[in-house]
């Protein structure tokens, strides 16, 4: 795991701002899942089992809850694709969100539920919302067929709804949502080519030399600091949507949810008794209700920022650990689950909603141009799903990000910053940028603005901050140096010996030196675990240089 240091700032609100060197191993979150164990054509098959076992929190705590999973002769394909099988990936018979459901539009999906909770338990099920759903066997439920124990029924459906959606027990759901059974499922869009329809003429009709924002999977180019090793291509697709206005660079999956122990503990001591009620035979009291355990994708902070996949949560497989370079847009997948509203604040800019369970939101123009608000936080409702933009930019950070500048009036980098429309170096500027440039998307109103007053290294002097020499700016393992992102971000971190050494410590800074954003819940006591803070619905995005390859394999 990972916390790093803040010398900039802290952990409230308005000084969330870090700059730290970010630990190793990587441990990154994009949005993993499972694509159909079965495809044939256009039909994809998953099968599930809804299972009890127990989740871990970082108080020690271990969790009875149930949850779906892989039945145990599932051979699921794991998402992305460059994952692969040697990053740890699984789908154990019981998880915590329920596993990640990744198909294509236009999709039969046939989704085979087998009930393997305790007689006391009773009959589960699943509910697809947004889809037009034929469930067969099973027994007839309140609303939808369900499976009883050690029994299955079948769930048929066209993924005709493309974007982020939900899923969750529609059986008894005070008690069956609360104790984990619900998960995601992702539709993604039918592009011709790779990218969505019309993208080139709408491209070219925004205006001359208008920045480039969509590239066909595994079509990254290689940075002009890194030029032999472009990065690995994580995402799931190039656009969210057959929209032009709807590509992106990187994604991330949220699940928001908490636990009231104690609903957990009575269900625990009531799952052994025999019972052949399909509505089972446990008295559980849901009320009045009392969470005290707040979860990201299954997991609290600082539990959230290990690995996908980490051998630590069996049953916790995903983590939220959100990384991107400058410039990027990022795609966020958001989704309430659980039985509260969570207000989810992604420090260092708002973020752009493109759609809410998979309806796209544009003006009524019928020109596809996007209508969603700019959000200062992404609150969601339980069962609600959204997808929206997150781009960091360094705006007005009011000095050069990239470290360009002079020294004792010699200029020592000549990158250049030709604004464009909107005050950014891109395609779009008079004089255009390389896509590959390494300060692309750059703000050029604080292009060559000096930081340090006496700075070490060749960077620009003259600025109204004196920060201390990298080799002693230390905090006991985390490691603090460098207030830039450009091609020697690394460099300028560590110093020419630093200290600690490099490779020893938990935040190795010469590997990856950037920024550190505090992603929380904006709800105080859902930052909490069992009321102890730090902890609950909290993470750290982290802005890397580009000169660092962020590593989304586990």
């Amino acid at each position: 795991m990972r916390f790093p240091h803040l010398p900039f700032g802290s952990v409230v609100c308005s000084l969330s701002l870090a700059l730290g060197l970010m630990a190793a191993p990587v441990a990154n979150a994009a949005a993993p899942g499972i694509t159909a164990a079965t495809v044939s054509g256009n039909a994809s098959t998953f099968n599930l089992t809804a299972a009890p076992s127990y989740i871990t929190q970082p108080d020690g705590m271990s969790i009875y809850s149930w949850g779906y999973g892989c039945t145990a002769n599932s051979a699921a394909s794991f998402a992305p694709a460059s994952i692969g099988a040697t990053s740890g990936a699984t789908c154990p018979t019981m998880q915590v969100p329920g596993p990640t459901l990744i198909v294509n539009q236009g999709d039969t999906v046939t989704v085979t539920l087998t009930n393997n909770l305790p007689a006391a338990a009773g009959n589960t099920s699943i509910l697809f919302p947004g889809f037009n759903v034929t469930a067969t066997g099973g027994a007839n439920g309140l609303l939808t067929k369900e499976a009883q124990v050690g029994g299955t029924v079948t769930y048929t459906f066209v993924a005709n709804s493309v974007g982020t959606h939900s899923y969750y027990s529609g059986t008894q759901g005070d008690v069956q949502v609360e104790m984990g059974l619900y998960g995601a499922i992702i539709v993604l869009p039918t592009l011709s080519g790779g990218l969505p329809t019309g993208y080139s003429t709408w491209h070219l009709a925004q205006g001359a030399h208008q920045p480039d924002t969509c590239t066909a999977l595994n079509k990254k180019p290689a940075r002009a600091s890194n030029p032999a090793q472009p990065e690995t291509d994580y995402r799931l697709s190039s656009a969210a949507y057959d929209n032009p206005n709807t590509c992106y660079d990187r994604e991330y999956l949220f699940q928001l949810s908490e636990i009231d122990p104690a609903i957990h503990s009575q269900a625990e001591s009531q799952k052994d008794q025999a019972c052949a009620s399909p509505t089972g035979c446990m008295v559980v009291k849901t009320q009045p209700y009392h969470p005290v355990y707040y979860l990201v994708n299954g997991r609290s902070m600082p539990d959230d920022m290990d690995p996908n996949y980490v051998s630590t949560y069996p049953h916790q497989p995903y983590n939220g650990n959100p990384h991107m370079h400058p410039g990027e847009l990022t795609l966020l997948r958001i989704i309430g689950q659980g039985h509260e509203q969570h207000p989810l604040h992604e420090h260092a800019n708002h973020v752009r909603l493109l759609a809410r369970d998979g309806n796209l939101l544009l003006t009524q123009s019928g020109d596809n141009k996007l209508a969603g608000p700019l959000l200062f936080t992404t609150t969601t409702s339980p069962g609600q799903a959204m997808d929206g933009i997150f781009q960091f930019t360094a705006k007005n950070l009011n000095w050069d990000v990239y470290g360009h500048g002079v020294k004792s009036g010699q200029r020592v980098d000549s990158a250049n910053c030709v604004p464009d429309a909107n005050g950014y170096y891109t395609t779009a500027s008079s004089t255009p940028a390389a896509t590959t440039a390494d300060n692309y998307f750059e703000w050029c109103a604080d292009h060559l603005k000096a930081l340090e007053s006496k700075p070490f290294g060749q960077v620009g002097e003259g600025g109204p901050v004196t920060l201390p020499d990298a080799n002693i700016l230390a905090n006991g393992a985390w490691y603090g140096g460098s207030p830039y992102l450009g091609p020697d971000a690394t460099t300028r971190a560590v110093g020419s010996t630093p200290i600690p050494p490099s490779g020893t410590v938990g935040n190795d800074p010469g590997s990856e030196a950037g920024y550190a954003f505090m992603w929380h819940s904006h709800n105080e006591r859902e930052i909490t675990t069992n009321n102890i803070f730090p902890g609950g619905m909290m993470m750290m995005m982290l802005v890397d240089p580009w000169v660092y390859l962020i590593n989304e394999a586990n």
